[in-house]
């Protein structure tokens, strides 16, 4: 399989974490794209990926393409035998997907406020819309706070919503060193660094 990837996109890290955790990493080759904003890559969209993102994954057919991170990494867990990441049934499973969710557009707002104050020209730029977009990430983490308050260790194995916190986090260190979310958030950052431990996370960290 190939994995079409940036080195610093959280979602990119997500899967490749994924594959770690489920004992896939070694049947997936890396293949770096350019998919920054408005710097056209009409092959990829034409071949991978219309929407002109990562990651994508092509399997080993040679034909067939999935993309979206969350579509990859059940691809994979039903690979290593399904359950893994994602309980199959009961309450359980819509908590994970729910929990993950918050936490892909705590990533989707960190990414947009990226755009808007790094890559945007600065006469474009609008301040407060930035600011929106990180004030989704302090309130998502507070909610993600909120619920892991009292909870118990983290799972052996981290579901999807982990993965993708954990993440999402990384992602917040890279691009925006000054927010002190360790210090309003205490609880998700004592759980993060126990899985920044993981080799899963630990050797896929954006560069």
């Amino acid at each position: 399989m190939k994995l079409m990837f940036s080195p610093t996109s959280p979602f990119v890290r997500r899967v490749r974490a994924a594959a770690a955790e489920l004992g896939l990493a070694d049947r997936i080759s890396l293949e770096p794209i350019q998919v920054a904003p408005v710097r056209e890559n009409d092959a990829y969209a034409a071949g991978i990926n219309p929407l002109r993102k990562v990651p994508a994954l092509v399997l080993d057919d040679g034909r067939t393409t999935l993309i979206d991170s969350t579509v990859i990494c059940l691809y994979l867990d039903e690979l290593a035998g399904g359950g893994r990441l994602l309980p199959c049934s009961g309450d359980e499973r819509w908590e994970v997907l729910t929990r993950q969710a918050v936490a892909l557009g705590m990533t989707d707002a960190l990414v947009l406020s990226r755009y808007e104050t790094a890559l945007r020209p600065q006469a474009l730029r609008w301040p407060e819309w930035a600011h929106d977009q990180e004030q989704r990430f302090w309130t998502g983490l507070g909610w993600f706070e909120e619920r892991m308050a009292g909870a118990g260790a983290a799972d052996a194995v981290p579901d999807l919503a982990q993965l993708a916190l954990a993440c999402c986090l990384g992602y917040a260190d890279f691009r925006f060193p000054g927010f002190d979310w360790r210090g309003r958030a205490p609880v998700a950052a004592a759980r993060y660094a126990r899985l920044l431990q993981r080799p899963s996370l630990a050797s896929t960290g954006p560069s």
